[in-house]
């Protein structure tokens, strides 16, 4: 890392959408910034642990809990480096293809990523092979993040030289100029130590194309 380059630390959970928005921009913005980007999980599940729910939420937590879990794993047992290459292929699967069939996305993305299928079983006979016991460092990584901007936030959070803030909530992602701006714009704002929330109502679905 040299003088120039801006460390970045991006919270994500793989099953939000406006979170796979935010890290198609991220990754526009480092094809023209020096970036250092590191990526961690949280959860929507243990965010939303305590709070009263839909059925569609209580539908849809379950799915997305396996897919934080199994990030956690691949990065305890195989290491920082496969976190990105991961989550773009579970995104890819889940967003861009709108998949809900979690046995297959989860086995198509590690053969993509080239890890062990294995880690595609969630209840092996021997505990102690379960790729999804890492709990403690899930939550260790999804405490991480909230501590930077509080409890009344969601997925993605930004630490940019270690100003944090939720979101930007993007559609479409921009690209060229307009990324830039936005990145500029928004890592200025964050950087007043008074300031804390920019807000208005979303007006679109998010836009993966």
């Amino acid at each position: 890392m040299t003088d120039e380059t801006t460390r970045v630390d991006f919270w994500f959970d793989p099953s939000c959408p406006w979170a796979w928005m935010t890290s198609r921009w991220v990754d526009e913005v480092s094809t023209h910034r020096d970036l250092d980007v590191t990526w961690h999980v949280m959860s929507l599940a243990i965010l939303n642990e305590n709070n009263e729910m839909t059925e569609g939420m209580r539908a849809f937590l379950p799915r997305a809990l396996r897919y934080t879990q199994l990030v956690t794993a691949v990065k305890e047992l195989h290491g920082q480096q496969f976190v990105k290459p991961l989550y773009d292929a579970l995104g890819t699967r889940i967003h861009l293809g709108q998949r809900t069939d979690t046995d297959a996305v989860i086995a198509e993305a590690l053969e993509e990523v080239g890890l062990p299928a294995e880690l595609s079983n969630d209840a092996p006979d021997d505990p102690e092979a379960n790729p999804y016991r890492f709990e403690s460092e899930l939550r260790e990584s999804h405490r991480s993040g909230i501590d930077l901007v509080g409890q009344d936030v969601g997925t993605p959070i930004l630490a940019v030289d270690g100003i944090a803030f939720f979101g930007p909530v993007i559609s479409p992602a921009p690209t060229g100029e307009v990324a830039l701006t936005l990145w500029d714009g928004i890592v200025a704002a964050a950087s007043f130590d008074g300031f804390f929330e920019l807000k208005r109502s979303r007006t679109r679905d998010p836009i993966f194309s």
